[in-house]
């Protein structure tokens, strides 16, 4: 069972889908939803400030770190206002809960996801119209810091319909299959199995697909299996493309280069060319 999600917002366009998303989920779950939001400790502690107050004095500095303080308390109220109109409109105003914290997302994501079974957040954050090839500057870093599943929203939100799960029978993917059996939204969508005979023999591919399928049928799926070939980030993001995927799930880190994702350029090539929501595993 899913009974509360963790959404991880800033603001930006790509964090209120990441809401959307939330509410979809949460609906679908009966799920409870808690919004979190960091201000950056950095921001009130960059060099070109520190040194404005050597010829400004200490005593104009200290109001300006305060007015500084204050503007970032704005923006918090308006992110929370902004992103309960989402919540709202899918009648789940009752069911979220706001934290504002001051520090670095990725030294809290501990705390605040001890009692989430899912976290969210979005692939880019506020400076994603300048740099729209790549990811948010935290997004790597808190996805490898946090324990529970973690799932990167992308830039439009539409409902799950179909998923990919790229599997290789380690205990991250197993983790995966037993999670979308277990949450009530994945139940009743397409699933596709997909393995890729690259860095092990075809044969090892073709049984960890074999074994994907029965823990699955088991459950009371019917999920198609796909062996591909070719570099796993290549093939997997142009299946995904191809048939039209709603969402990846994978497993980080481990032997294989699947499992390996979070530690390498694969994770980052896939999370960066999927143009769907990514859910990943430890």
């Amino acid at each position: 069972m899913m009974k509360k999600i963790l959404i991880c917002t800033d603001g930006s366009g790509y964090s209120m889908e990441a809401c959307r998303t939330g509410a979809w989920l949460a609906k679908e779950a009966d799920a409870v939803l808690e919004l979190l939001y960091v201000s950056d400790v950095r921001q009130f502690e960059i060099p070109a400030v520190a040194d404005l107050s050597g010829s400004i004095g200490v005593q104009p500095y200290d109001g300006m770190l305060s007015q500084m303080h204050e503007l970032e308390g704005l923006k918090a109220d308006f992110i929370w206002k902004e992103s309960l109109k989402i919540f709202e409109a899918a009648g789940l105003a009752q069911r979220v809960s706001y934290h504002h914290e001051v520090g670095l997302l990725v030294d809290l994501i501990g705390r605040f996801e001890a009692e989430a079974d899912l976290v969210l957040l979005g692939k880019r954050g506020e400076s994603a119209q300048f740099a729209k090839e790549h990811m948010g500057s935290m997004l790597e870093r808190v996805v490898r810091a946090a324990g529970r599943p973690c799932m990167v929203t992308s830039r439009k939100f539409k409902p799950i319909k179909r998923i990919a799960v790229a599997f290789d029978g380690g205990a991250s993917t197993l983790k995966a299959l037993d999670f979308i059996a277990s949450v009530e939204p994945f139940r009743s969508l397409e699933i596709h199995l997909l393995s890729v005979a690259e860095g092990f023999p075809v044969t090892s591919a073709v049984q960890a697909l074999s074994k994907a399928k029965e823990i699955l049928e088991g459950k009371g799926f019917s999920p198609e299996s796909q062996l591909l070939t070719g570099e796993v980030e290549w093939a997997i993001a142009d299946y995904v493309r191809d048939a039209e995927m709603d969402l990846l799930v994978l497993g980080a880190y481990g032997h294989s280069r699947i499992r390996e994702f979070l530690i390498g350029s694969t994770t980052t090539e896939l999370l960066r060319s999927c143009h769907v929501p990514v859910l990943c595993f430890r």
